[in-house]
């Protein structure tokens, strides 16, 4: 049988190309695996073996162009007719491939693109939580502030009430220490110009207090305003 240009005859080419197809074959298998086992979420892509099989299409497609060209120019009519049918064969089962190979790139170029997708939700899905986390942790920390603030007034409403009852004690005490001042008096008889001394500064002493009373009920309120 006659040689093809570039080395080889035809049964040989035919036999390299049909071991090619076997091999592209069985790629084309391992990545439909492949592609199984990354839509169940267990696997991943492997761009060394589609571009064995880009590869291995291809030049199955140059020996077939090879074999074209040789089996028209064989002279018995049903040498040629056999051979023929052989090579369109091998180029159907090549086309085959290609055409699943294609179909498979595009799937996997989906896949790709919305991984993505759902990695940029993903992420814009976070910035939002993180948007939420911060609002809440400013609410949290204004709360603290008025439980802080509400505190503090409660601890100046005591401290204001523990001094008017202070003041009350101081009252009460003066009161008796008048009267008894007023009975010693009275019983050593001085005069009545030493009572109205005494009188003058009981009365300055009771305005005293009651400013002192009043400050500190001003003193208090304007404090509970300022925490407010």
């Amino acid at each position: 049988m006659a040689a093809i240009e570039g080395g080889g005859t035809l049964s040989e080419v035919y036999q390299s190309a049909r071991k090619l197809l076997l091999r592209a074959r069985d790629g084309m298998e391992r990545l439909e695996r492949l592609e199984s086992s990354v839509s169940g979420g267990g696997g991943l892509d492997s761009p060394e073996l589609t571009f064995a099989l880009k590869k291995d299409i291809s030049q199955i497609h140059s020996l077939c162009a090879d074999m074209d060209r040789f089996w028209r120019s064989i002279a018995a009519k049903s040498q040629r007719d056999l051979w023929k049918r052989k090579v369109e064969q091998v180029a159907e089962e090549a086309d085959s491939l290609k055409d699943s190979l294609d179909k498979y790139s595009m799937r996997n170029q989906r896949r790709i693109l919305e991984a993505k997708e759902r990695a940029e939700l993903l992420g814009r899905a976070n910035g939002e939580s993180a948007h939420v986390l911060r609002i809440f942790d400013e609410e949290a920390q204004a709360m603290q502030s008025v439980r802080n603030s509400s505190r503090m007034l409660q601890e100046s409403f005591a401290t204001g009430t523990a001094i008017l009852s202070k003041y009350a004690e101081q009252r009460d005490r003066l009161k008796r220490a008048q009267r008894k001042a007023l009975d010693v008096l009275n019983t050593v008889g001085l005069s009545n110009s030493v009572l109205r001394i005494i009188e003058r500064r009981n009365r300055v002493d009771r305005w005293i207090k009651y400013v002192g009373m009043f400050l500190t009920v001003i003193i208090v309120y304007f404090f509970w305003k300022w925490t407010h």
